[in-house]
């Protein structure tokens, strides 16, 4: 492991440009479903946080997201545009919107995870429980800065 710490500015410009590819290739998976439905990456990415945070209010999303109000507004009115969302108001506070995904776009979300689940389940079948988890544990590290 102590050699980790002395690597080499060539090392870390190939472990980007893995991230990179490996990103790319996931998504490029996403891609042609969300193909189907004529919306991009952008929407994917509000879809599955509407996945994982059921019933999140705009103002959380576009904090987890980092985008301005009008890219999500963009991204909103496509959504609304396919019938694949819906808001609800706040009872205590009516001002707050919460936005849910229907039974259409979880359905949406379900056929894009089962693409890249397969990519992703594959590279961890074939990987030791130790690998896995340390994998796990540099991405929470490259996450958290």
């Amino acid at each position: 492991m102590k050699e980790l710490l002395y690597l080499k500015d060539e090392q870390l410009k190939e472990l980007i440009e893995k991230l990179f590819v490996s990103y790319r290739e996931t998504f490029n998976d996403a891609k042609k479903v969300l193909k189907k439905y004529a919306i991009g990456l952008a929407h994917h990415k509000v879809i599955h946080l509407l996945s994982m945070y059921e019933g999140i209010s705009i103002s959380e999303l576009l904090k987890r997201l980092k985008i301005t109000k009008q890219s999500l507004n963009r991204v909103l009115k496509d959504l609304i545009t396919i019938q694949i969302i819906t808001f609800k108001k706040n009872e205590q506070d009516t001002r707050i919107k919460h936005i849910y995904l229907n039974e259409k776009g979880k359905k949406i979300f379900n056929e894009v995870f089962e693409t890249q689940k397969k990519r992703i389940h594959n590279a961890l079948l074939n990987s030791s429980s130790e690998e896995a988890i340390n994998f796990d544990n540099v991405l929470n590290k490259i996450i958290n800065g």
